[in-house]
């Protein structure tokens, strides 16, 4: 059973992926679409690698 911050990486990833196929049938957001999918992965390797961890905003 996955914890709940593998869990949450694993939705993080779901929504990147989510993104880069709307980025794919839409051009006129596939920028923005591809960089939510960058952003959410960024937080998907940061909830893998530091689950407690703080990020400084």
């Amino acid at each position: 059973m996955p914890t709940n911050a593998q869990f949450a990486a694993q939705l993080l990833r779901q929504a990147a992926s989510l993104f880069r196929d709307l980025a794919q049938s839409n051009p006129d957001v596939a920028d923005q679409m591809r960089l939510n999918a960058q952003s959410y992965e960024a937080v998907a390797d940061l909830v893998e690698r530091d689950p407690n961890g703080q990020m400084p905003l």
